[in-house]
């Protein structure tokens, strides 16, 4: 535990600790802006060139398999290097995907677009997960003890980023449809710039800077219970994923355009608002978790039970969802209300459970390994985003929703056998 840590247990946090944390939300919330708007202008885009279901998976496949392998080594760098530096590092190189992103030439071939875009979503997931890494652990670094502050502290992050995220996809789909492609990716990477510069020279003291003594090695943890909850986590995303990358925005479209210009321009709003929407509301909720779960004075033992019984109710509204969708058969209006009402409902079971999570890998971690424990558990989301969104794509094609809503139940399944493995020591 470092100085600024002891002070905060004992007295609350900090100037130079809330001056950091502001400091690093403002820098995390920057990047989720761009990367809502990032991945929504890439689905809608190409949608509209024609590519398939299984084809726009193949855009972010890059994107997650890049996730995997940056957090495993991203929280290694951290500890070697500090979390400023990866901070920084996860800001700068979103800038530069952006510019490569602006790169894109209509007259390639599908095949060469589709490398093209795959390889600039990686370094893309790359930058999303250097960040993320970053300012999650840095809240372990920086919030008090006791009274349930660790989860609130958490909460208010990720729950304040996931409504930025929304903003995002927002944002994306607006600049879509006003500005087109390139315009909407320079203008972006413009901001992000200026955001960068303005946080570097703004960053206060109070993040760790890193010990050259840090080993690779130790990335893999020993703990049962962080190994467990990051197995979990692999479903819990992976299920979320399933309908959230392809199978619900193009089915929407679907529903939405008349297949004229302006149609298709009308729908890409629409889309990008609900998808905005749902992104928001998870995030409102995700900051009020600490509440609906009770987290002053929550034992790891009651946190425990407590994710195992949301993640058991979350399970039953995929199913639920791909019953009606099967049994409607064609899209009907009744059933796109269905789904709006259901999959808001996914959105707030779904984001107790995710901020559940959040507070557990930060309650289990010690400080000082925290940034090793943070990057394999975000690992192991990114994996969860991975498997996700190939079967996203993978089961729309075979099967429509209905297999895709399906399969993220089936995911959720998965995930409250695997939550049910954690146990108090």
């Amino acid at each position: 535990m470092n100085m600024s840590q002891a002070k905060s247990g004992e007295n609350g946090p900090s100037e130079n600790d809330m001056a950091a944390y502001i400091a690093v939300t403002a820098a995390y919330w920057a990047f989720m802006l761009s990367d809502g708007a990032l991945r929504m202008l890439v689905l809608l885009h190409f949608n509209s060139l024609g590519f398939s279901p299984l084809q726009l998976a193949w855009l972010f496949v890059f994107y997650e398999v890049a996730g995997i392998v940056t957090n495993l080594s991203a929280g290694w760098i951290a500890a070697r290097f500090g979390l400023t530096s990866t901070l920084y590092a996860g800001l700068g190189l979103q800038i530069v995907a952006l510019i490569a992103l602006a790169q894109l030439d209509p007259t390639w071939a599908v095949g060469t677009s589709v490398v093209f875009v795959m390889l600039v979503q990686g370094a893309s997931g790359v930058a999303k997960d250097l960040a993320k890494m970053s300012s999650k652990s840095a809240v372990k670094l920086l919030a008090p003890s006791g009274d349930g502050s660790l989860f609130k502290w958490v909460a208010i992050l990720t729950g304040s980023k996931n409504a930025v995220k929304g903003l995002g996809f927002l944002l994306g789909a607006a600049l879509l449809g006003l500005f087109g492609f390139k315009a909407a990716i320079w203008g972006m990477a413009a901001v992000l710039a200026v955001i960068l510069t303005a946080v570097a020279l703004r960053m206060p003291a109070g993040l760790p800077r890193g010990k050259k003594s840090a080993k690779f090695s130790e990335v893999f943890s020993k703990d049962h219970n962080i190994n467990w909850l990051s197995a979990a986590r692999v479903f819990l995303f992976g299920a979320r994923d399933v309908w959230f990358v392809v199978g619900i925005p193009i089915y929407f479209h679907a529903v939405l355009s008349d297949g004229s210009p302006e149609g298709s321009r009308a729908a890409f709003f629409m889309v990008g608002t609900f998808m905005a929407v749902w992104i928001i509301l998870y995030g409102a909720v995700q900051a009020s978790a600490p509440k609906l779960v009770g987290a002053a004075n929550l034992s790891l033992d009651h946190a425990f039970t407590r994710a195992r019984s949301w993640i058991g109710w979350l399970t039953f509204v995929p199913f639920a969802l791909a019953a009606l969708a099967f049994a409607a058969g064609t899209p009907t209006l009744w059933l796109t209300i269905a789904l709006t009402l259901g999959l808001l409902i996914f959105g707030a079971l779904f984001a107790v459970n995710s901020s559940l999570h959040s507070y557990l890998i930060l309650a289990l971690t010690k400080s000082e390994r925290v940034t090793m424990d943070v990057g394999f558990y975000y690992m192991a989301n990114a994996a969860g985003r991975l498997l996700g969104t190939v079967l996203s794509g993978l089961s729309y094609q075979i099967g429509g929703l209905p297999l895709c809503l399906a399969t993220a139940g089936t995911l959720l399944a998965l995930g409250w056998l695997t939550t049910g493995k954690l146990a108090a020591d």
